[in-house]
């Protein structure tokens, strides 16, 4: 199996911290520079029509896209080690918890670092003002969390999650656009050490 990769991008280290987690290292990495637009090719558009990484290759040549679809496929194979819940609802609550941090965590990030950088500006219209209307979604995020990790371990709760993964790889994308966990923010601090200090951080 190849998963296709810019391996400085967040989503496809979620993906690689979700390996990690599972012991999974039986991969191929090919790499792409996203910025100077390898993943605009025909060839790469044929593996993934939206041309965003990652995409997994399967070896019979399959191509998955998308951060999450490429993990539940990993969880099914690995279901031994569930990122992902067990019960129905664990699942759905896992599953919730995730997409409030791609959509009110790591969207944002993104909007703020895309719109005040113009890294992606040959390609895309570029509104400043929209970037930095997003820099203060970004800081009231980082209050809700801290707020939300007094009384959870974990961002879904009592067991570590994809959701997680996402939080702590938003957190660290964050630091593009100036935003950083602090003394103010204890409880997010301490969630913060205690997933740096696991060992598929290094992913």
């Amino acid at each position: 199996m190849k998963i296709y990769e810019t391996r400085m991008a967040p989503n496809p280290r979620r993906v690689r911290i979700f390996l990690a987690e599972k012991g999974i290292e039986d991969i191929e990495y090919v790499q792409l520079d996203i910025q100077k637009g390898d993943n605009l090719s025909k060839e790469f558009r044929a593996k993934n029509s939206s041309a965003k990484v990652p995409v997994l290759e399967l070896d019979n040549g399959t191509c998955l896209s998308e951060t999450v679809a490429i993990c539940r496929y990993f969880e099914a194979l690995n279901a031994d080690l569930p990122l992902m819940g067990v019960s129905a609802l664990e699942q759905a609550n896992i599953e919730m918890w995730n997409r409030r941090m791609e959509i009110d965590f790591y969207f944002p990030v993104a909007a703020a670092f895309r719109h005040t950088t113009g890294y992606f500006s040959d390609r895309e219209a570029v509104h400043q003002g929209w970037g930095e209307t997003n820099k203060t979604y970004v800081a009231e995020q980082f209050q809700f969390l801290d707020q939300h990790l007094a009384e959870n371990e974990f961002i879904a709760g009592s067991e570590y999650s994809i959701a997680d993964i996402t939080a702590l790889c938003t957190v660290d994308f964050a630091r593009v656009v100036g935003s950083r966990v602090t003394d103010e923010l204890p409880n997010l601090q301490h969630w913060y050490r205690a997933m740096q200090a696991r060992p598929s951080y290094e992913a």
